[in-house]
């Protein structure tokens, strides 16, 4: 089988999705839908990576063929961009994947997230014309739940939409939104886009004994236009008076979230390391393992992957009621869901789980006991390979070809 993947090459999100069809013998091929002037992600392994920048990736990834611009290519870019100024870049993009397509003949089309690959695979559709490779389109986070709410996207959502032909994500909620906006297609299995865990390995990071003797703290710390790590840290700071002997870990921090960090520390005395970016995956999941609770907030996701991180290895989430949290956890109970920008409803909840060390160790087991029915990454390999193999089933090899 043929697979060619429209995604963002610089993504730990792609990366892991590609790797668990690593075993399929199939001729696997990834274009990249954001400026390819940043290095392919060095976990992405065992495609061939068609680049569409000027600068060559980095050649260190295992498994990766590169297949660069041609020169024909080149100076067309440079005699639209010199003698007609043309500025659009995505149209560009598309009509390089749409020649890829005619090149290629892909037997699957496979967009990762709308609002890049997306709106990319639509445009070379439209620029191809004719028949296209059977397309499925695959929901990110905040795709249409956030970004289908803005006057800019919402009519795109829906041409996406109207365009592929298979439609997956990660959570009910977003399957009964992609109907709301007209899709009328096949809706795929429903299971986490970054797969799922080494439980094994997850086990062995897991720090023994009940939840409850835990005195580490987990914050996401991304503070842009959705992540809400300072309002995570104005609650702990409230609740400084309970955190005597805890220390908190601030991973993948904005730098304004270093600054308040460190102010924190210095108001509080309670200790506080920022983890740097480079941390391994590893690292963090020992960390979540060490940790009584995990707190990230967002005004928008999907399944966050620290918050299935934070299941996975016994930590209590504590975690923005914007996600898909509630497909997972019983609110009050196994998790706590809290609105992204309130302080108060926060602080609320960190004082809860800082207090009720029963809740903490239930929750930690009845957690534990859903992560392996629902996160084992050997059952969730499966669902991802046989999505392939049910488009391929339901449309015939190439049959868009005929």
């Amino acid at each position: 089988m043929r697979i060619l993947i429209v995604a963002m090459a610089n993504s730990i999100h792609t990366a892991r999705w590609v790797d668990q069809l690593a075993d399929q013998g199939w001729d696997i091929h990834l274009f990249p839908s954001t400026n390819s002037w940043v290095d392919i992600h060095p976990a992405v392994k065992n495609v061939t990576l068609h680049h569409t920048g000027f600068r060559n990736p980095s050649r260190n990834a295992k498994g990766v063929q590169f297949e660069g611009v041609s020169l024909a290519w080149r100076a067309k870019d440079v005699w639209r961009r010199k003698v007609r100024k043309e500025k659009d870049a995505t149209r560009l993009q598309a009509e390089r994947l749409a020649s890829l397509v005619d090149r290629l003949l892909p037997d699957v089309i496979h967009s990762l997230e709308f609002q890049h690959a997306g709106y990319l695979t639509l445009e070379a559709k439209r620029r191809k014309g004719g028949f296209f490779p059977p397309w499925i389109a695959t929901n990110w986070g905040s795709d249409i739940y956030l970004f289908g709410r803005l006057a800019e996207h919402a009519p795109k959502i829906r041409e996406v939409l109207a365009g592929c032909d298979y439609y997956s994500c990660e959570c009910l909620r977003d399957v009964a939104l992609a109907k709301s906006f007209g899709f009328s297609g096949t809706v795929l299995p429903v299971f986490p886009n970054a797969g799922g865990f080494d439980l094994s390995e997850a086990a062995s990071l897991r720090q023994q004994g009940p939840a409850s003797g835990r005195r580490g703290i987990m914050l996401k710390g991304y503070q842009h236009w959705g992540g809400r790590a300072l309002t995570g840290l104005r609650a702990l700071e409230r609740c400084s008076d309970l955190l005597a002997g805890y220390e908190v870990w601030v991973y993948s921090a904005s730098p304004e979230v270093a600054i308040a960090a460190e102010l924190f520390a210095e108001s509080t005395g309670i200790r506080m390391t920022l983890l740097p970016k480079d941390t391994s995956h590893s690292e963090i999941l020992s960390r979540h393992g060490r940790a009584r609770i995990s707190i990230g907030l967002s005004i928008s996701d999907a399944i966050s992957t620290s918050f299935l991180e934070a299941m996975v290895m016994g930590a209590f989430p504590i975690q923005s009621w914007t996600s898909c949290a509630d497909e997972w956890v019983e609110d009050g109970r196994t998790g706590l869901l809290v609105p992204p920008d309130d302080p108060d409803a926060v602080e609320a909840a960190i004082r809860k789980v800082l207090t009720d060390d029963g809740m903490v160790d239930r929750a930690m087991e009845s957690n534990l006991g859903v992560a392996a029915l629902r996160l084992d990454r050997e059952r969730i390999r499966p669902l991802a390979v046989g999505i392939y193999n049910q488009v391929i089933s339901e449309t015939g090899r190439s049959r868009w070809l005929l």
